[in-house]
């Protein structure tokens, strides 16, 4: 593992982008980013035209390192190159932000109260290919939907499961248990989430560390201890639908933890702007990020 990484992650200022919309939600991402379904004929064009506003984001001068520690990238932005240079590769080297990889392969049916993830048969080759082309850690998401006590720990456990498996790869996990913030019962299940998630740390050995990415709890500080575990390296949070205001205000309020936001920061981006249009608004969003993140 990337030591100079490794340590941009555990003390840098700043927060991680998420730029890691998967086929699923590339459609909407594109729609609020100005760029209807008219713009492209099929599955290729569409990815063509994502790589565009993620290469049109990642190569402005407001996204750098110096705010974004990290950033979560699509296994199909990873296989790209960014003025001529392989994805990841072009985000460390150039803008100081080290590369995530979004590894996980979309959500099974509900039961329990939650969505595990689908089965990743192929995730070693991925591991590997996206280590040799310089990334450090993994992203993957679950969702909860409800406080039902088997299913939370049943989510938590199969992270963990596949959370190890990634690092006897060599990489980094983040293991993203999403609470889906229109639950009814959301408060409940972040309480069980916290339990279950502090009991997959003690099964951790040696040095082992990894990294959370977490709904905004609706009690601040839940999630403190967590943060404060020493085989956890930063605990992120999603915006997960909240406007930017709203994601910025409640991470504000929750010492230690930082933004992994994907729509909230591209919020108010659109491919009609200027390029100066474009980044101010960036730069913009940024910046109000960066100081919930480090508030």
């Amino acid at each position: 593992m990337n030591q100079e990484q490794f340590h941009k992650i555990r003390e840098g200022d700043g927060f991680i982008a998420a730029l890691d919309q998967s086929g699923g939600s590339t459609p909407k991402a594109l729609r609020l980013y100005g760029i209807g379904e008219d713009a492209y004929a099929n599955e290729a064009e569409m990815f063509d035209r994502i790589h565009e506003m993620r290469t049109r984001i990642i190569t402005s001068p407001a996204f750098h390192g110096d705010r974004i520690i990290g950033a979560i990238l699509f296994e199909n932005t990873m296989d790209r190159e960014i003025e001529g240079c392989g994805s990841a590769e072009y985000l460390w080297s150039v803008k100081k932000v080290v590369p995530f990889l979004k590894v996980d392969k979309g959500l099974a049916q509900e039961a329990d109260g939650v969505q595990l993830m689908k089965p990743m048969p192929d995730l070693d080759a991925l591991l590997a290919r996206g280590k040799e082309k310089g990334v450090f850690g993994t992203k993957m998401r679950s969702v909860i939907k409800l406080a039902d006590k088997g299913g939370v720990e049943a989510n938590a456990a199969q992270q963990f499961e596949v959370g190890l498996q990634i690092l006897e790869a060599g990489l980094m996990p983040i293991l993203e248990p999403e609470i889906d913030i229109k639950s009814p019962q959301k408060a409940e299940a972040e309480e069980l989430l916290k339990d279950a998630l502090l009991a997959g740390l003690d099964s951790l050995t040696g040095d082992q560390k990894v990294m959370f990415k977490l709904t905004l709890p609706e009690v601040d500080d839940l999630y403190l201890e967590l943060v404060e575990h020493p085989r956890v390296l930063k605990v992120v949070a999603l915006s997960g639908g909240y406007t930017r205001k709203e994601a910025n205000a409640r991470l504000a309020r929750n010492k230690g933890v930082v933004a992994s936001f994907s729509r909230a920061l591209t919020e108010g981006l659109t491919a009609q702007q200027s390029d100066e249009e474009f980044n101010a608004a960036l730069d913009a969003s940024i910046q109000s990020i960066y100081e919930a993140s480090v508030a």
